[in-house]
């Protein structure tokens, strides 16, 4: 973006007039049908009806017009029928679909299957640890907990003051501690507690 050329503001347009209009069948232009435009609920409503209708006019007859007047009725009933949101067309059509997919699922238009079963084989080899050193010994010791900085200065003092210098001993040669009681029983040392 360059400094002397202002941003161009970007205008967003949303149809969904388009959306709310549901499809209609009965209309061509100027011309519509007697009480139309219908909806493809209404039309298999209204051809639905009038084969029953002609099929059960013994069993019907009798009631006079009331059967008509009441199919007339469910024409004009359902003229704005939803199933959840959708038109009942659609509705039935999702749910053909969703019984006729396979009840594994799909990936990338393929049906999802378990892939085969296979044996994994391997092999671990147990080698015997170098014995630990006493540097390594040392260093598992836990640590002291720090000292604050005043006590520190006490103490430094104090040993300053009073310093004995030991006399050096000699270093017995033992052999390393083990770490664990599997290292011990590798390296062949008896560990405490143990048989």
């Amino acid at each position: 973006m360059s400094a002397g050329k202002p941003e161009r503001q970007r205008v967003a347009r949303v149809y969904t007039a388009a959306r709310r209009h549901p499809w209609v069948l009965g209309k061509l232009g100027d011309w519509v049908i007697w009480f139309g435009p219908y909806t493809p609920a209404q039309l298999a409503v209204l051809g639905g009806g009038a084969l029953l209708l002609v099929r059960t006019f013994a069993w019907w007859s009798w009631m006079g017009p009331v059967p008509v007047v009441l199919w007339l009725v469910s024409v004009w009933a359902v003229r704005g029928a939803k199933i959840n949101g959708r038109s009942p067309l659609t509705a039935a059509l999702g749910c053909l679909t969703l019984l006729a997919r396979h009840p594994a699922g799909r990936i990338r238009g393929r049906v999802a299957r378990d892939r085969q079963t296979t044996m994994l084989s391997g092999s671990f080899v147990v080698e015997a640890a170098p014995p630990p050193t006493l540097a390594e010994v040392a260093g598992l010791a836990p640590a002291s907990a720090p000292v604050p900085a005043a006590r520190r200065r006490t103490k430094a003092k104090r040993e300053q003051q009073t310093r004995v210098v030991p006399a050096a001993r000699p270093v017995p040669q033992a052999r390393p501690v083990p770490v664990s009681g599997l290292a011990g029983l590798l390296s062949g040392v008896p560990v405490a507690g143990g048989s």
